[in-house]
């Protein structure tokens, strides 16, 4: 093989890659986490990702989340708006939103758990 193939090949690649745009990230810093069992708390979500880890919450997420991630089991959170996505683990759990568009990921049910999702009205 000649040289010139191969630094020829190789400055197609690096053109690729400096011409390719770096992917775009809307997730904002000030996430908020709640590690809990068995409490019942108002959070605002600030445009920033909701992530509740434990078993027995209630969570109300005032303004808009950009993503809500759940974790655990028998968790309930009602969330005003979701911008993104709704992640959501383990079992028994429920993710209710008011407004908003946002991607619905039950891993919980991939593995034959059972956990609702849910647009529900204003």
């Amino acid at each position: 093989m000649k040289w010139t193939a191969i630094t020829g090949s190789l400055a197609t690649c690096l053109i690729t890659i400096i011409a390719a745009p770096a992917p775009l990230a809307f997730a904002k810093n000030g996430d908020t986490h709640i590690i809990a069992e068995d409490t019942e708390q108002v959070v605002d979500c600030g445009d920033a990702t909701l992530i509740v880890n434990g078993t027995g919450n209630t969570i109300t997420a005032l303004g808009n989340c950009y993503a809500v991630t759940v974790m655990g089991s028998n968790n309930t959170i009602v969330a005003d708006s979701v911008s993104h996505d709704i992640t959501v683990y383990g079992y028994d759990q429920a993710v209710f939103y008011k407004n908003g568009s946002p991607i619905l990921w039950d891993r919980g049910r991939e593995l034959g758990m059972t956990n609702r999702l849910q647009h529900v009205g204003s």
